[in-house]
Protein backbone atom coordinates (compact mmCIF):
# COMPACT_ATOMS: atom_id res chain seq x y z
CA UNK A 1 0.00 0.00 0.00
CA UNK A 2 2.85 2.61 0.17
CA UNK A 3 3.80 2.24 -3.03
CA UNK A 4 0.47 2.58 -3.93
CA UNK A 5 0.57 6.02 -2.03
CA UNK A 6 3.76 6.67 -4.29
CA UNK A 7 2.01 6.20 -7.31
CA UNK A 8 -1.42 8.08 -6.54
CA UNK A 9 0.28 11.01 -5.28
CA UNK A 10 2.84 11.14 -8.23
CA UNK A 11 -0.52 11.27 -10.91
CA UNK A 12 -1.97 13.72 -8.92
CA UNK A 13 1.13 15.55 -8.99
CA UNK A 14 0.79 15.63 -12.56
CA UNK A 15 -2.71 16.88 -12.48
CA UNK A 16 -3.19 19.40 -9.46
CA UNK A 17 -0.86 22.06 -10.67
CA UNK A 18 -2.26 22.22 -14.02
CA UNK A 19 -5.93 21.84 -13.89
CA UNK A 20 -6.58 25.42 -13.41
CA UNK A 21 -4.67 25.98 -16.38
CA UNK A 22 -6.23 22.77 -18.61
CA UNK A 23 -9.48 24.18 -17.73
CA UNK A 24 -8.91 27.87 -19.07
CA UNK A 25 -6.55 26.79 -22.12
CA UNK A 26 -8.03 23.94 -23.24
CA UNK A 27 -11.87 23.68 -22.05
CA UNK A 28 -11.67 27.35 -22.97
CA UNK A 29 -13.58 28.26 -18.87
CA UNK A 30 -13.35 31.60 -17.68
CA UNK A 31 -11.82 32.51 -14.36
CA UNK A 32 -15.66 32.47 -12.76
CA UNK A 33 -16.37 28.98 -14.41
CA UNK A 34 -13.01 27.37 -13.27
CA UNK A 35 -14.08 28.76 -9.72
CA UNK A 36 -17.61 27.60 -9.76
CA UNK A 37 -16.26 24.18 -10.77
CA UNK A 38 -13.94 23.81 -8.25
CA UNK A 39 -16.08 24.70 -5.09
CA UNK A 40 -18.67 22.76 -6.89
CA UNK A 41 -16.62 19.59 -7.40
CA UNK A 42 -15.20 20.12 -3.95
CA UNK A 43 -19.12 20.43 -2.26
CA UNK A 44 -19.76 17.25 -3.70
CA UNK A 45 -16.56 15.46 -2.58
CA UNK A 46 -17.31 16.47 0.98
CA UNK A 47 -19.49 13.09 0.83
CA UNK A 48 -17.09 10.74 -0.20
CA UNK A 49 -15.14 10.47 3.22
CA UNK A 50 -18.51 9.06 5.41
CA UNK A 51 -19.33 7.31 1.95
CA UNK A 52 -16.20 5.63 2.00
CA UNK A 53 -15.41 4.88 5.56
CA UNK A 54 -19.54 3.28 5.17
CA UNK A 55 -18.73 1.07 2.65
CA UNK A 56 -15.40 -0.26 4.50
CA UNK A 57 -17.30 -1.50 7.38
CA UNK A 58 -19.20 -3.38 5.37
CA UNK A 59 -16.97 -4.34 2.45
CA UNK A 60 -13.61 -6.05 1.84
CA UNK A 61 -11.32 -2.89 2.12
CA UNK A 62 -9.21 -3.68 -0.64
CA UNK A 63 -12.12 -4.10 -3.40
CA UNK A 64 -13.82 -0.93 -2.47
CA UNK A 65 -10.49 1.10 -2.95
CA UNK A 66 -9.94 -0.63 -6.20
CA UNK A 67 -13.32 0.32 -7.64
CA UNK A 68 -12.52 4.24 -6.09
CA UNK A 69 -9.08 4.26 -8.07
CA UNK A 70 -10.72 2.86 -11.08
CA UNK A 71 -13.96 5.36 -10.61
CA UNK A 72 -11.19 8.38 -10.19
CA UNK A 73 -9.19 6.83 -13.50
CA UNK A 74 -12.63 7.03 -15.45
CA UNK A 75 -13.37 10.43 -14.30
CA UNK A 76 -9.90 11.95 -15.76
CA UNK A 77 -10.03 10.61 -18.67
CA UNK A 78 -13.50 11.75 -18.70
CA UNK A 79 -12.40 15.16 -18.92
CA UNK A 80 -10.81 14.55 -22.36
CA UNK A 81 -14.13 13.79 -23.93
CA UNK A 82 -15.68 16.96 -23.63
CA UNK A 83 -15.42 20.63 -23.39
CA UNK A 84 -19.28 20.77 -22.28
CA UNK A 85 -19.12 22.51 -18.86
CA UNK A 86 -21.58 20.75 -17.23
CA UNK A 87 -19.62 17.37 -18.03
CA UNK A 88 -16.55 18.94 -16.79
CA UNK A 89 -17.95 19.63 -13.47
CA UNK A 90 -20.20 16.45 -13.00
CA UNK A 91 -16.83 14.45 -14.13
CA UNK A 92 -14.62 16.49 -11.81
CA UNK A 93 -16.88 15.91 -8.88
CA UNK A 94 -16.89 12.30 -9.41
CA UNK A 95 -13.65 12.27 -9.48
CA UNK A 96 -13.04 14.66 -6.30
CA UNK A 97 -15.67 12.26 -4.34
CA UNK A 98 -13.28 9.29 -5.39
CA UNK A 99 -10.64 11.17 -3.95
CA UNK A 100 -11.89 12.43 -0.33
CA UNK A 101 -13.19 8.57 0.06
CA UNK A 102 -9.97 6.67 -1.29
CA UNK A 103 -7.80 9.34 1.36
CA UNK A 104 -10.05 7.87 3.94
CA UNK A 105 -10.29 4.37 2.90
CA UNK A 106 -5.76 4.03 2.74
CA UNK A 107 -6.18 5.61 6.58
CA UNK A 108 -8.23 2.70 7.69
CA UNK A 109 -6.20 0.03 5.31
CA UNK A 110 -2.91 1.08 7.61
CA UNK A 111 -5.23 1.36 10.60
CA UNK A 112 -6.33 -2.26 10.41
CA UNK A 113 -3.19 -3.66 9.17
CA UNK A 114 -0.42 -1.83 10.91
CA UNK A 115 -2.06 -1.99 14.41
CA UNK A 116 -0.09 -0.51 17.12
CA UNK A 117 2.97 0.69 14.62
CA UNK A 118 -0.39 2.71 12.56
CA UNK A 119 1.32 6.04 13.36
CA UNK A 120 4.64 5.14 11.83
CA UNK A 121 2.62 3.63 9.41
CA UNK A 122 0.97 6.79 8.30
CA UNK A 123 3.92 8.68 8.80
CA UNK A 124 6.05 6.48 6.11
CA UNK A 125 2.85 6.83 3.64
CA UNK A 126 2.79 10.80 4.04
CA UNK A 127 6.40 10.74 3.61
CA UNK A 128 6.27 8.70 -0.04
CA UNK A 129 2.97 10.83 -0.68
CA UNK A 130 4.93 14.02 -0.67
CA UNK A 131 7.93 12.35 -2.74
CA UNK A 132 5.32 11.31 -5.35
CA UNK A 133 4.08 15.01 -5.24
CA UNK A 134 7.02 16.51 -5.83
CA UNK A 135 7.63 14.56 -8.85
CA UNK A 136 5.00 14.97 -10.54
CA UNK A 137 5.16 18.96 -10.07
CA UNK A 138 8.50 18.38 -11.55
CA UNK A 139 7.26 16.16 -14.29
CA UNK A 140 4.01 18.69 -14.71
CA UNK A 141 6.45 21.59 -14.98
CA UNK A 142 8.98 20.01 -17.47
CA UNK A 143 5.78 19.17 -19.57
CA UNK A 144 4.01 23.25 -19.56
CA UNK A 145 7.92 24.23 -21.18
CA UNK A 146 5.86 22.69 -23.98
CA UNK A 147 3.18 24.81 -23.78
CA UNK A 148 0.67 22.86 -26.36
CA UNK A 149 -2.38 21.40 -25.74
CA UNK A 150 -1.17 17.97 -26.42
CA UNK A 151 0.84 18.46 -22.93
CA UNK A 152 -2.08 19.34 -21.31
CA UNK A 153 -4.14 16.34 -22.45
CA UNK A 154 -0.89 14.01 -21.91
CA UNK A 155 -0.83 15.18 -18.12
CA UNK A 156 -4.21 14.52 -17.50
CA UNK A 157 -4.26 11.03 -19.46
CA UNK A 158 -1.40 10.35 -16.85
CA UNK A 159 -2.94 10.84 -14.00
CA UNK A 160 -5.78 8.64 -15.11
CA UNK A 161 -2.97 5.82 -15.52
CA UNK A 162 -1.68 6.26 -12.25
CA UNK A 163 -4.84 5.61 -10.72
CA UNK A 164 -5.34 2.49 -12.65
CA UNK A 165 -1.72 1.49 -11.59
CA UNK A 166 -2.75 2.05 -8.24
CA UNK A 167 -5.75 -0.27 -8.86
CA UNK A 168 -3.39 -2.64 -10.12
CA UNK A 169 -0.95 -3.03 -6.94
CA UNK A 170 -4.15 -2.56 -4.62
CA UNK A 171 -5.08 -5.99 -6.13
CA UNK A 172 -1.90 -7.40 -4.75
CA UNK A 173 -2.59 -6.06 -1.23
CA UNK A 174 -4.16 -8.84 1.32
CA UNK A 175 -7.00 -7.68 2.99
CA UNK A 176 -6.89 -5.99 6.31
CA UNK A 177 -8.45 -7.91 9.46
CA UNK A 178 -11.63 -6.46 10.40
CA UNK A 179 -14.00 -5.88 13.74
CA UNK A 180 -16.81 -5.47 11.73
CA UNK A 181 -16.99 -8.10 9.67
CA UNK A 182 -15.83 -11.52 8.76
CA UNK A 183 -13.41 -11.92 6.25
CA UNK A 184 -13.50 -14.41 3.38
CA UNK A 185 -12.00 -17.50 4.79
CA UNK A 186 -12.36 -16.46 8.07
CA UNK A 187 -13.71 -18.03 11.05
CA UNK A 188 -13.73 -15.08 13.48
CA UNK A 189 -17.45 -14.58 14.19
CA UNK A 190 -19.61 -11.23 13.62
CA UNK A 191 -19.48 -8.50 16.43
CA UNK A 192 -22.26 -9.02 18.81
CA UNK A 193 -23.10 -5.65 19.02
CA UNK A 194 -24.02 -3.14 16.33
CA UNK A 195 -21.58 -0.48 15.50
CA UNK A 196 -21.85 2.98 17.18
CA UNK A 197 -22.61 5.98 14.62
CA UNK A 198 -20.70 8.89 15.09
CA UNK A 199 -23.11 10.89 14.60
CA UNK A 200 -24.94 10.43 17.94
CA UNK A 201 -21.12 10.96 19.41
CA UNK A 202 -21.05 14.10 20.81
CA UNK A 203 -17.46 13.92 21.87
CA UNK A 204 -16.28 12.76 18.45
CA UNK A 205 -18.17 15.38 16.90
CA UNK A 206 -16.65 17.81 18.88
CA UNK A 207 -13.30 16.52 18.46
CA UNK A 208 -13.98 16.92 14.69
CA UNK A 209 -15.25 20.21 15.29
CA UNK A 210 -11.56 21.04 16.58
CA UNK A 211 -10.02 19.04 13.68
CA UNK A 212 -11.70 21.44 10.77
CA UNK A 213 -9.61 24.15 13.03
CA UNK A 214 -6.41 22.32 13.10
CA UNK A 215 -6.26 21.82 9.41
CA UNK A 216 -5.86 25.44 8.69
CA UNK A 217 -2.14 25.19 8.19
CA UNK A 218 -3.13 23.55 4.25
CA UNK A 219 -4.78 26.78 3.91
CA UNK A 220 -1.78 28.77 4.63
CA UNK A 221 0.51 27.32 2.36
CA UNK A 222 -1.87 27.31 -0.30
CA UNK A 223 -3.36 30.83 -0.18
CA UNK A 224 -2.41 32.49 2.93
CA UNK A 225 1.74 32.77 1.96
CA UNK A 226 1.24 33.30 -1.54
CA UNK A 227 -1.06 36.34 -0.70
CA UNK A 228 0.79 37.58 2.10
CA UNK A 229 3.84 38.22 0.33
CA UNK A 230 2.27 39.53 -2.74
CA UNK A 231 0.26 41.87 -0.25
CA UNK A 232 3.10 43.07 1.60
CA UNK A 233 5.40 43.98 -0.95
CA UNK A 234 8.70 43.80 0.69
CA UNK A 235 9.37 40.21 -0.23
CA UNK A 236 9.72 39.05 -3.44
CA UNK A 237 7.49 37.15 -4.88
CA UNK A 238 9.55 33.76 -5.69
CA UNK A 239 10.21 33.26 -2.00
CA UNK A 240 6.62 31.52 -1.93
CA UNK A 241 7.48 28.25 -4.03
CA UNK A 242 10.53 28.54 -2.64
CA UNK A 243 8.70 28.15 0.60
CA UNK A 244 6.62 25.57 -0.84
CA UNK A 245 9.85 23.31 -1.09
CA UNK A 246 10.82 24.10 2.28
CA UNK A 247 7.63 22.95 3.80
CA UNK A 248 7.88 19.40 1.52
CA UNK A 249 11.44 19.19 1.94
CA UNK A 250 11.17 18.91 5.90
CA UNK A 251 7.82 16.79 5.86
CA UNK A 252 10.03 13.99 4.22
CA UNK A 253 12.81 14.47 6.22
CA UNK A 254 11.35 14.92 9.40
CA UNK A 255 8.01 13.42 9.42
CA UNK A 256 8.79 9.46 10.14
CA UNK A 257 11.20 10.40 13.29
CA UNK A 258 8.59 12.95 14.62
CA UNK A 259 5.99 10.11 14.18
CA UNK A 260 7.82 8.32 17.19
CA UNK A 261 6.93 11.31 19.88
CA UNK A 262 3.00 9.96 19.19
CA UNK A 263 3.58 6.40 19.05
CA UNK A 264 0.50 6.07 21.78
CA UNK A 265 -2.39 7.68 22.43
CA UNK A 266 -1.25 9.48 25.36
CA UNK A 267 1.72 10.94 23.65
CA UNK A 268 -0.24 11.98 20.50
CA UNK A 269 -2.74 13.64 23.40
CA UNK A 270 0.53 15.17 24.94
CA UNK A 271 1.75 16.66 21.45
CA UNK A 272 -1.27 18.95 21.46
CA UNK A 273 0.25 21.24 23.91
CA UNK A 274 3.80 21.70 21.63
CA UNK A 275 1.16 21.73 18.58
CA UNK A 276 -0.66 25.18 20.11
CA UNK A 277 2.65 26.60 20.65
CA UNK A 278 4.29 25.76 16.63
CA UNK A 279 0.94 27.11 15.68
CA UNK A 280 1.40 30.65 17.95
CA UNK A 281 4.65 31.24 16.60
CA UNK A 282 3.66 31.07 12.93
CA UNK A 283 1.02 33.26 13.41
CA UNK A 284 3.45 36.00 15.72
CA UNK A 285 6.14 35.97 12.58
CA UNK A 286 3.33 36.35 10.10
CA UNK A 287 2.64 39.19 11.77
CA UNK A 288 6.12 40.67 12.40
CA UNK A 289 7.11 40.01 8.95
CA UNK A 290 4.64 43.09 7.79
CA UNK A 291 6.98 45.72 9.78
CA UNK A 292 10.20 44.17 8.65
CA UNK A 293 12.85 45.17 5.33
CA UNK A 294 13.42 42.56 2.67
CA UNK A 295 15.73 40.69 4.69
CA UNK A 296 13.84 40.92 8.00
CA UNK A 297 11.03 39.89 6.38
CA UNK A 298 12.10 36.92 4.11
CA UNK A 299 13.59 35.37 7.48
CA UNK A 300 10.56 36.17 9.34
CA UNK A 301 8.45 33.99 6.51
CA UNK A 302 10.99 31.29 6.42
CA UNK A 303 10.52 30.75 10.14
CA UNK A 304 6.84 30.98 10.20
CA UNK A 305 6.63 28.52 7.17
CA UNK A 306 8.80 26.11 9.42
CA UNK A 307 6.65 26.24 11.98
CA UNK A 308 3.43 25.98 10.22
CA UNK A 309 5.36 22.96 8.65
CA UNK A 310 6.22 21.47 12.28
CA UNK A 311 2.40 22.18 13.12
CA UNK A 312 1.18 19.96 10.13
CA UNK A 313 3.13 17.52 11.23
CA UNK A 314 2.56 17.23 15.05
CA UNK A 315 -0.90 17.48 13.55
CA UNK A 316 -0.70 15.01 11.37
CA UNK A 317 0.63 12.52 13.62
CA UNK A 318 -1.59 13.53 16.47
CA UNK A 319 -4.80 13.19 14.08
CA UNK A 320 -3.56 9.54 12.79
CA UNK A 321 -3.63 8.60 16.24
CA UNK A 322 -6.44 10.10 18.32
CA UNK A 323 -8.76 9.53 15.60
CA UNK A 324 -8.36 5.81 15.42
CA UNK A 325 -8.44 5.83 19.49
CA UNK A 326 -11.46 7.49 19.96
CA UNK A 327 -13.38 5.00 17.40
CA UNK A 328 -15.48 1.90 18.45
CA UNK A 329 -13.41 -0.66 16.62
CA UNK A 330 -16.14 -2.27 15.06
CA UNK A 331 -17.48 1.42 13.60
CA UNK A 332 -13.95 2.45 12.47
CA UNK A 333 -14.50 3.23 9.11
CA UNK A 334 -17.69 4.87 9.67
CA UNK A 335 -16.12 6.95 12.47
CA UNK A 336 -12.82 7.70 10.20
CA UNK A 337 -15.16 8.96 7.57
CA UNK A 338 -16.75 11.51 9.57
CA UNK A 339 -13.57 12.42 10.71
CA UNK A 340 -12.79 12.62 6.89
CA UNK A 341 -15.33 15.70 6.71
CA UNK A 342 -12.67 17.68 9.14
CA UNK A 343 -10.07 17.54 6.14
CA UNK A 344 -12.77 17.93 3.40
CA UNK A 345 -14.47 21.13 5.23
CA UNK A 346 -11.36 22.91 5.63
CA UNK A 347 -10.59 23.29 1.98
CA UNK A 348 -13.74 25.16 2.13
CA UNK A 349 -13.18 27.47 4.93
CA UNK A 350 -9.70 27.55 4.93
CA UNK A 351 -8.99 30.01 2.34
CA UNK A 352 -11.41 32.22 3.99
CA UNK A 353 -9.50 32.57 7.04
CA UNK A 354 -6.49 33.05 5.64
CA UNK A 355 -7.37 36.19 3.57
CA UNK A 356 -9.58 37.87 6.29
CA UNK A 357 -6.52 37.58 8.57
CA UNK A 358 -4.68 38.82 5.76
CA UNK A 359 -7.55 41.83 5.39
CA UNK A 360 -6.63 42.51 8.64
CA UNK A 361 -3.12 42.99 8.93
CA UNK A 362 -0.61 41.92 11.30
CA UNK A 363 -3.61 41.59 14.20
CA UNK A 364 -5.05 39.11 11.48
CA UNK A 365 -2.17 36.65 11.38
CA UNK A 366 -1.89 36.83 15.39
CA UNK A 367 -5.74 36.49 16.29
CA UNK A 368 -4.94 33.32 13.49
CA UNK A 369 -2.19 31.50 14.77
CA UNK A 370 -3.64 32.19 18.79
CA UNK A 371 -7.05 30.74 17.63
CA UNK A 372 -5.30 27.84 15.99
CA UNK A 373 -3.40 27.45 19.82
CA UNK A 374 -6.46 27.92 21.63
CA UNK A 375 -8.19 24.99 20.07
CA UNK A 376 -5.16 22.92 20.47
CA UNK A 377 -6.08 23.13 24.15
CA UNK A 378 -10.11 22.75 23.91
CA UNK A 379 -9.08 19.51 22.04
CA UNK A 380 -6.97 18.03 24.48
CA UNK A 381 -9.47 18.63 27.37
CA UNK A 382 -11.88 17.48 24.70
CA UNK A 383 -10.38 13.78 24.34
CA UNK A 384 -9.56 13.94 27.88
CA UNK A 385 -12.24 11.17 29.61
CA UNK A 386 -12.61 9.49 26.37
CA UNK A 387 -9.17 8.37 26.50
CA UNK A 388 -8.87 7.70 30.05
CA UNK A 389 -10.99 4.43 29.25
CA UNK A 390 -10.06 1.49 28.36
CA UNK A 391 -8.73 0.96 24.80
CA UNK A 392 -10.47 0.54 21.85
CA UNK A 393 -7.68 -0.79 19.25
CA UNK A 394 -8.38 -3.11 16.95
CA UNK A 395 -8.87 -6.78 18.45
CA UNK A 396 -7.18 -9.56 16.39
CA UNK A 397 -8.76 -11.58 13.44
CA UNK A 398 -7.85 -14.10 11.54
CA UNK A 399 -7.30 -13.35 8.01
CA UNK A 400 -7.68 -15.47 4.97
CA UNK A 401 -4.69 -15.54 2.80
CA UNK A 402 -7.09 -16.22 -0.08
Amino acid sequence: MLAVALVDRTGSGLWASVSVLYFTYVSGLSVAQVGTLAALAGAVGIAGAPLGGHLADRLPLTRVLIALQLLRALASLALLTSDNYALLVTFSAVGSLGDRAASVLTKLYATRVAGPDRVRYQALNRTLANVGWALGGLGAAAALTLGTTAAYRWLLIGDALSFAAAALLTVRCAEPPSPSRTVAGSHTPEPATKPTSPWRDRTYLRYVATETVLFLDDAVFKVGLPLWIAHTGSTPHGLAPLLMVLNNVMVVVLQVPLARFGATTAAARGLLIPLSAAYAAGGTAMALSATAGTVGATLLLTAAAAAFTTAEMLHATISWELSVALAPAQAQGTYLGVHGLAQSAQRSIGPLAVTAAIAAGPAGWTLFGATIALTCVIQHRTVRDRLARPSLSVPPVTVSEQ
